[in-house]
């Protein structure tokens, strides 16, 4: 008995040890969550997001926060309290920077909205519910009316003169207080008669002037949007000082130039083992023949989502068998699946995944040509090497252990963590040869090198190097795409709402991660299943925070990124 109960107890400690890591207490954690929900309801408060109220108000709230932040004595904090705290000062300092920014345009282009103050006046009575005189709102509505089409005048006779920048920036505040004029106006209509009756005439009008108002500062803005290099594909590129400003808030302690040198080392080392597939299919030199053998071999029409059934269980059991990660038996069981319509494969022309997985696939609908690129670009070695990235132990097994164990720190998320984890398991799987063939190899390399790619187009397009048709043919060109693919490709990466260094985001995450494996797993301080399970507990953040935590980094208080973990891999 005495034996049994002494395993019981050791037993005991280990879980507790194990529960008291993933799930340890923070005294920030609180803040975290109270930050967040004060400035979104603050946010939705005050509407009119451009404005001198909105400002004043937004920046009080700032500075208090910091204050109350401060507050805190960082000396009695844990490592992980650390984290915490410099994650949270991090993002105030980020919104009082983006604040400020904004507030220096306003003041730079408030004087294309001189009749702001009236739907201002207007939007702060209806905050409070107050009841408005009828027949003198109808006079405000006439007053508004003029001043917009005076506007609009003066911007048609170029006597006010905006550049296209300019002009920009004020068509999309016009849209923002045309939206917020609108909502005020249907909080008293209907319900009160007699403001109903008096405005029911002047408020068309004055909805009509924003609109054909907005609709002039639009057309003036024109040259300042991209051009349309024939593609279609329209986006922002941000240029470098808000992208190095970016690599600094992701924690990335590199210059572009330097990014670029380590993506262009990464993709020759997939050049050289691409070579040495294709020589092992018979193909020699020519990796582009063995590329199009691997891309002509797709399961028959209807058969992929059974195929993708099978790849994701074979992805489980491999690194269950070879105790790479432990799998939460619930999470195997949870995961789905669905078909990607065909509007959505012109924005996703691969797989997608998380809570499920999304196949890309082709319709009846689609053309011929179309057909095949799907097929083509979704083959079965293609489809191998992915199908683990977007579901376990990929993005699906990182939603599932967020959701469980600190799920504070969601807000904290990192394209670095969250894309690079997946990428990170596609190079240990290699490593621990899941590739069964060249064939298989040629389908993890061509995934390997697409995000290489993805790094070079990516950067060189905002940083006004590159046009969208230069990102497509890199593509098609050094990767193998088909060109359809490359052109949803591109077209996902500066249209469809990601970030500007979210592309980025997978090889040097995953590059973050492997040098994190060599520095605790390859050394013997961890086993590969801690280090995941460590990863996953502590939810998504900057990869080097997670570095801090797991080697129990003492980060000072004015901490700075400094991680050069492109060195450690050499």
């Amino acid at each position: 008995m005495r034996k049994i109960y002494l395993t019981v107890c050791i037993i005991a400690l280990i879980v507790s040890a194990a529960k008291s890591q993933s799930n340890e207490a923070s005294l920030i954690s609180p803040l975290i969550n109270q930050y967040q929900s004060d400035e979104t309801m603050l946010n939705r408060k005050y509407s009119l997001k451009r404005s001198d109220e909105y400002f004043k108000r937004m920046q009080r709230f700032y500075t208090e926060w910091m204050k109350q932040l401060k507050a805190v004595s960082f000396a009695q904090l844990s490592v992980n309290e650390r984290v915490d705290y410099l994650l949270l000062k991090r993002d105030i300092d980020a919104d009082m920077s983006a604040l400020k920014q904004a507030q220096l345009t306003f003041q730079n282009t408030k004087f294309a909205l001189p009749f702001a103050q009236i739907v201002l006046e207007f939007e702060q009575k209806r905050r409070v519910g107050a009841q408005q005189n009828g027949p003198q709102t109808a006079q405000i509505f006439e007053q508004l009316t003029a001043a917009v089409q005076a506007t609009t005048n003066a911007l048609q006779q170029k006597a006010l003169q905006l550049n296209p920048e300019q002009a920009n920036w004020a068509q999309q505040t016009v849209t923002q207080y045309l939206g917020a004029f609108t909502e005020a106006y249907k909080f008293y209509e209907g319900y009160d008669p007699q403001f109903t009756k008096a405005t029911k005439n002047t408020y068309p009008q004055a909805v009509q002037a924003l609109k054909t108002y907005a609709s002039l500062l639009e057309k003036a803005a024109q040259p300042f949007a991209a051009k349309d290099d024939g593609t279609g594909i329209i986006g922002n590129p941000i240029g470098e000082n808000a992208f190095n400003n970016l690599l600094q808030y992701e924690m990335i302690a590199y210059t572009p130039a330097q990014i670029e040198a380590i993506a262009k080392k990464e993709f020759a080392w997939c050049d050289a083992q691409m070579l040495k597939a294709s020589q092992e299919m018979g193909f020699g030199n020519d990796w582009k023949k063995a590329l199009e053998k691997v891309k002509n071999d797709y399961p028959e029409l209807g058969k992929q989502p059974e195929f993708v059934y099978q790849l994701a269980n074979e992805a489980i059991d491999f690194v269950e068998q070879n105790k790479l990660i432990i799998v939460p038996q619930l999470a195997k069981e949870g995961w789905r699946m669905r078909m990607l319509t065909p509007q959505e494969q012109l924005f996703a022309p691969f797989f997608l995944g998380g809570e499920s997985v999304l196949i890309a696939y082709p319709t009846e609908d689609m053309s011929d040509e179309a057909k095949m690129m799907t097929l083509r670009g979704n083959n079965k070695h293609f489809s191998r090497a992915v199908v683990f990235h977007e579901l376990i132990p990929g993005h699906n097994l990182q939603y599932f252990m967020q959701s469980r164990y600190k799920p504070y720190r969601k807000v904290f998320g990192s394209p670095f963590w969250t894309e690079g984890w997946s990428l990170y398991w596609e190079m240990l799987l290699w490593d621990t040869n899941f590739a069964k063939t060249p064939e298989d190899k040629i389908g993890m390399l061509f995934w390997r090198m697409h995000r290489c790619a993805r790094i070079i187009f990516s950067m060189n397009y905002h940083l006004g190097k590159w046009t969208p048709k230069q990102c497509i043919d890199f593509l098609v060109d050094r990767v193998g795409f088909e060109r359809a693919n490359a052109e949803a490709e591109v077209r996902r990466s500066f249209t469809g709402g990601y970030g500007p260094l979210y592309q980025i985001g997978y090889m040097l995450g995953g590059l973050q991660f492997r040098a994190l494996h060599k520095e605790l797993v390859e050394s013997g301080k961890m086993t590969n299943i801690q280090f995941h399970d460590r990863i996953l507990k502590e939810n998504n953040m900057p990869v080097e925070m997670v570095r801090a935590l797991l080697i129990n980094q003492p980060l000072p208080e004015n901490f700075t990124t400094q991680w050069k973990f492109a060195g450690q891999l050499n």
